[in-house]
């Protein structure tokens, strides 16, 4: 079940997004000395309670014993656009299609919300994430190399 977070709930959502995040940055070997800024790294209490007092919209998908499995939060932009943010899934919960309910549940709220586009960054180097994307409509749009990264980050767009 998708439900919206509340604030008690940010420690687990910010331990989900860690450790969702980790398979990748194992994956492509991005540690904390070569990547802080990584979300596997970055993301803490502090600066996901900062988010939700942004009022920015935060989900989970919670598993049949009320635990949060899945994430994504959206940031609206004054454009009537709007950025997905850490859309992820636990490790052992992924191939079962939460991932794509969680993009669509996304999709709905973004729409409720007037926004007429979507936005996300990846990790270009991960070409099996941008196909997902691309399989639910998602354009690639751009890249940019950072100083403070080991990978280029890609830029992706869908129109709702």
């Amino acid at each position: 079940m998708i439900k919206k977070i509340s604030e008690k709930d940010i420690p687990e959502c910010v331990q989900v997004i860690k450790d969702s995040f980790l398979t990748v940055a194992n994956e492509f070997n991005f540690t904390e000395e070569n990547a802080a800024r990584f979300t596997a790294f970055a993301i803490n209490n502090e600066r996901l309670l900062w988010q939700y007092n942004e009022q920015r919209p935060m989900f989970g998908y919670y598993n049949d014993n009320g635990k949060i499995v899945g994430y994504f939060s959206l940031e609206i932009k004054d454009n009537s656009e709007c950025e997905l943010n850490n859309l992820c899934v636990l490790p052992a919960y992924r191939h079962q299609k939460i991932g794509g309910l969680l993009l669509e549940y996304a999709f709905d709220k973004a729409a409720e919300m007037n926004c007429t586009k979507m936005s996300i960054g990846i990790v270009e180097e991960n070409k099996m994430l941008r196909k997902w994307y691309e399989n639910y409509g998602f354009k690639h749009i751009g890249t940019q190399k950072y100083d403070f990264f080991p990978f280029t980050c890609g830029y992706m767009e869908k129109e709702l």
